[in-house]
């Protein structure tokens, strides 16, 4: 009898605030450009706390459909809304050869974007780089997975690497496979100072601006997901 009952799961809170603010926004209610409410106002409405609220406006800015900016509040881009609701929700329902192809691409951007940082980036980029690491390193030492910071960390590289169109692609490719690969894969905790040794070589090609030494820093990073994609099974 109990084999064929369902586990009942229970939703994150934040991940139900982030599924009512896109929903929001890919409506139409919220427009791009416009701001949210404060967190403070958000929390009291929906009952949750202003932490979470924080966690999930973090998650919708490294999507790219909001932006947190000092002073001004978090501002709705809209960018990658469709892209997300087309590709991001169901990448764990496509094919194996496709889930391969799509793990490709996102090393081909990485590398390039690492490669780009390299070359073009400035002391501001060193410190955001510096503090996002610093920001995955704490969450890893309090036996959490971090995957908004690995996100995070790579996005300011492709930030740094001042092509915007390289960053959008990356922000629509990578987040789920990030997810896919780590609730799939075992992480322990030789595999999170690795990952952090790796974090460092990479900042430190781009930090002495070897492009050529950044980009292999960067496949050396990425050879565990390539080396994955190829025995994913859906």
């Amino acid at each position: 009898m109990l084999e064929n009952l369902n586990k009942i799961k229970v939703e994150n809170p934040v991940d139900l605030i982030i599924s009512q603010l896109r929903d929001l926004i890919s409506s139409g209610v919220i427009n791009p450009g416009e701001k949210l409410p404060p967190e403070r106002k958000l929390a009291e409405h929906l009952g949750v706390s202003r932490g979470q609220i924080r966690e999930a406006i973090n998650k919708l800015q490294i999507y790219g459909i909001v932006k947190v900016q000092p002073q001004s509040g978090t501002i709705v881009t809209g960018i990658g809304i469709t892209a997300i609701e087309g590709l991001i929700t169901n990448i764990l329902k496509i094919e194996k050869t496709d889930f391969k192809s799509l793990v490709d691409t996102r090393v081909l951007l990485e590398k390039e974007a690492a490669r780009l940082a390299a070359l073009n980036r400035t002391k501001d980029d060193l410190v955001q780089l510096s503090s996002a690491l610093d920001q995955y390193e704490k969450q890893l030492s309090k036996g959490d997975i971090a995957i908004e910071e690995d996100l995070m960390f790579h996005i300011k590289i492709a930030e740094a690497g001042k092509n915007t169109v390289l960053k959008s692609l990356m922000m629509i490719i990578t987040p789920d496979i990030v997810k896919s690969f780590i609730k799939l894969k075992v992480c322990d905790d030789g595999n999170n100072r690795k990952t952090i040794e790796e974090h460092r070589v990479i900042l430190d090609m781009i930090s002495i601006q070897n492009p050529e030494g950044a980009m292999e820093a960067m496949a050396s990073h990425l050879q565990d997901i390539t080396s994955f994609s190829k025995n994913y099974e859906p």
